[in-house]
């Protein structure tokens, strides 16, 4: 009897929920019934869709890397000093030989002057020198045409003429002597004559001699003189590049990255005045998979986009593939030389590259307009439709030919891909296909420079 009791309130309880249930349905119902007749019934989002094709695309290989500076210099003083003057700021464009600081140069000045007023006195010792020996600037030496020896010589030569003279008198009154014609005294002092003659030629045999001797040992002073002219002109130069010194210049053409110093500072020889970078021509240096390799060329074409310019394709040429593999990585680094005439390409920006090889495959294209693309993650999406409804897909792009870019992972061929309403779409959401359409075909060839694009960023 209590059994029955309980079954008969539990089926009085189970009965009750069902009639609220049923008036809840009731209400929501009413609810509906008049949100439809104020507003009218939901309607889908209409979307146009676009078919993903398949082409024909050069090989090539996809691989990330870093933009870095052609040249990059950190200058620094040839001489420790301090500061006066720091014309250039970071980002100022120079020109080589242009001036990036300047030091205290006021000692460095005078040492100059007084070098020079050695170097002065030198030189007029030397002139002295030479005019002691008759040389004249530049002549060749010949002591025989030095002024004291000429004299010297003259005298020696006259001697010797009259010693030739007396000594034939002296011959001659020997042979008259014998035959009576002269008398004793007379022999006597044309032998006297002649003897005496003779020792004078000695004498000015002697004197020639010492004159050259002298004229010699002159000549070595001249040369002593041009040695002191030498080392004074070698302190000169020494005393003048302390002064250049002082001006600290760029050594090549670019841009200032970083300037360390500043007016009244004192720098070290080792300090850091300046950085400068040549960013005309970048080069991109990328590392590419050792299967990949064997098909790398040199000058063949790479081309590359940054996040910083979403939508846009830099093209440069490979110039360098290092000949040896690294262990740890299995990659073979590569060069390769962009142009960046627009300076647009800074160092230190990271690229996704495509380095083009021989040969050609399959490729699945889309159009611009059907790709969403967000700059600040540099990352892609298309929102393709199955059971109608859009299904969002992260793609990789590849190769752009003019309003088409290749699609590297993310989707199929033959895929139907909405191509508007981008903003508006997630998920999972009902949508109605409008028509769709095959992907246009472009006459452009793959590697071009894109032409401009819708390029819709999706917050």
């Amino acid at each position: 009897m209590a059994s029955f009791r309980t079954s008969k309130s539990a089926l009085v309880g189970l009965a009750g929920i069902a009639l609220l249930a049923g008036a809840g349905c009731s209400n929501a119902n009413k609810n509906i019934s008049l949100t439809e007749a104020a507003t009218g019934p939901a309607k889908m989002l209409k979307v146009a869709t676009v078919r993903a094709v398949t082409r024909q695309v050069s090989s090539s290989v996809q691989v990330t890397g870093s933009f870095l500076a052609e040249e990059s210099s950190d200058v620094a003083p040839p001489a420790a000093g301090r500061v006066i003057e720091t014309p250039v700021d970071v980002g100022a464009f120079v020109k080589e030989g242009q001036l990036l600081a300047k030091l205290e140069d006021r000692d460095a000045q005078l040492r100059l002057q007084a070098a020079m007023a050695s170097e002065q006195q030198a030189e007029a010792s030397l002139r002295q020198a030479e005019s002691r020996i008759g040389l004249t600037q530049g002549g060749k030496f010949d002591a025989n045409s030095v002024p004291e020896v000429l004299s010297a010589k003259a005298s020696y030569d006259s001697a010797m003429a009259e010693a030739k003279m007396s000594e034939a008198d002296a011959q001659r009154y020997d042979a008259l002597i014998k035959t009576g014609d002269v008398s004793q005294s007379a022999f006597d002092k044309a032998r006297t004559q002649a003897d005496t003659a003779k020792q004078q030629a000695n004498s000015s045999r002697q004197l020639f001699e010492a004159a050259l001797n002298s004229a010699r040992q002159n000549f070595q002073g001249v040369i002593n003189a041009q040695a002191s002219l030498g080392y004074a002109h070698a302190q000169t130069a020494i005393a003048q590049k302390a002064v250049d010194d002082t001006i600290i210049k760029a050594p090549f053409t670019g841009y200032i990255s970083s300037r360390p110093v500043a007016v009244g500072q004192y720098v070290a020889l080792t300090a850091k005045i300046a950085t400068l970078v040549r960013v005309t021509p970048l080069k991109l240096e990328l590392q590419v998979q050792e299967s990949n390799a064997p098909q790398l060329k040199i000058n063949a074409d790479v081309e590359a986009s940054v996040p910083g310019y979403p939508g846009r394709t830099f093209h440069g040429t490979v110039t360098s593939i290092n000949p040896t593999v690294d262990s740890n990585s299995r990659t073979v680094s590569v060069e390769a030389k962009f142009q960046n005439q627009d300076l647009a390409l800074k160092p230190g920006m990271f690229a996704t590259a495509r380095i083009l090889l021989n040969g050609s495959s399959m490729g699945i294209f889309l159009p611009r307009a059907a790709i969403v693309t967000d700059p600040s993650t540099n990352s892609s999406q298309v929102f393709f439709i199955r059971d109608g409804k859009a299904r969002v897909a992260v793609v990789q792009l590849g190769a752009v030919d003019g309003e088409m870019i290749q699609i590297l992972s993310g989707i199929a061929a033959d895929f139907v891909v909405a191509s508007n309403h981008l903003q508006d779409l997630y998920d999972g959401e009902p949508v109605e296909p409008e028509h769709s359409a095959q992907a246009p075909v472009t006459s452009g060839s793959l590697g071009q420079k894109p032409g401009p694009g819708r390029r819709i960023a999706r917050a």
